[in-house]
C-alpha cells in the first residue's frame, strides 16, 4: 500500500461545514470523497506539526479537525527533517517566512512517504518551485514525496 502524508489543509477540508465559496466547497467535496475510501487504499499519516496546526484557532473547529486525525499514526520528526527543512528554506524552495511548510515537505521525505497531499498551492504544491524541492531533497539523500491534491489522487486512481 502506498503511503500518504496528510498536510494540515487536508484535515481542514474534511472537518467542518461546507464553505460558502464555490471553489473552497469543491475542494472540500473532492477531499471528502477521497477520504471516504482513503484508508482502504493508502497508509495515512500525520505529524506532530499537523496536530499542532489543527489544534490552533477556534476551539470547536479544532475539536472537529482533531477528531478527523484520531487514530492516524504520527510520523517521526527527526533532526534530519529539521536539517532538510532548513535546506529547503536556504535553497529558496520554500520562502523563509514559511518554515512550517518546509517542515511538512521534509517530514514526508525523510520518512519515505510516497505522497504528500495538500491544498497549499502557494508554498508546497507550487509548480515554479517543485524542481527546487525535488533537487534539494535528492541532494540531501531523500526521495521527495510526490506532492499532489486529493483531486489528483482521486482522478488518477478512481476505480469508478
Amino acid at each position: 500500500m502506498q503511503s500518504v502524508y496528510l498536510e494540515t489543509t487536508v484535515i481542514g477540508n474534511i472537518a467542518g461545514r461546507l464553505h460558502p465559496a464555490p471553489l473552497i466547497a469543491a475542494r472540500q467535496t473532492f477531499t471528502r470523497r477521497w477520504w471516504g475510501t482513503a484508508s482502504s487504499r493508502y497508509e495515512l499519516f500525520v505529524s506532530d506539526l499537523v496536530f499542532d496546526e489543527c489544534s490552533a484557532g477556534d476551539p470547536t473547529a479544532a475539536k472537529e479537525r482533531l477528531a478527523v486525525m484520531d487514530g492516524l499514526p504520527l510520523l517521526e520528526s527527526p533532526d534530519t527533517a529539521k536539517s532538510l527543512a532548513a535546506a529547503l528554506l536556504a535553497g529558496h524552495a520554500v520562502p523563509q517566512s514559511e518554515p512550517r511548510d518546509a517542515t511538512h515537505i521534509a517530514i514526508a521525505a525523510v520518512n519515505g512517504i510516497d505522497f504528500l497531499a495538500t491544498w497549499n498551492f502557494k508554498h508546497i504544491l507550487n509548480p515554479s518551485t517543485q524542481h527546487l524541492i525535488d533537487g534539494i531533497c535528492r541532494d540531501a539523500g531523500y526521495e521527495p514525496a510526490t506532492i499532489c491534491t486529493h483531486e489528483q489522487m482521486l482522478e488518477a486512481f478512481d476505480d469508478s
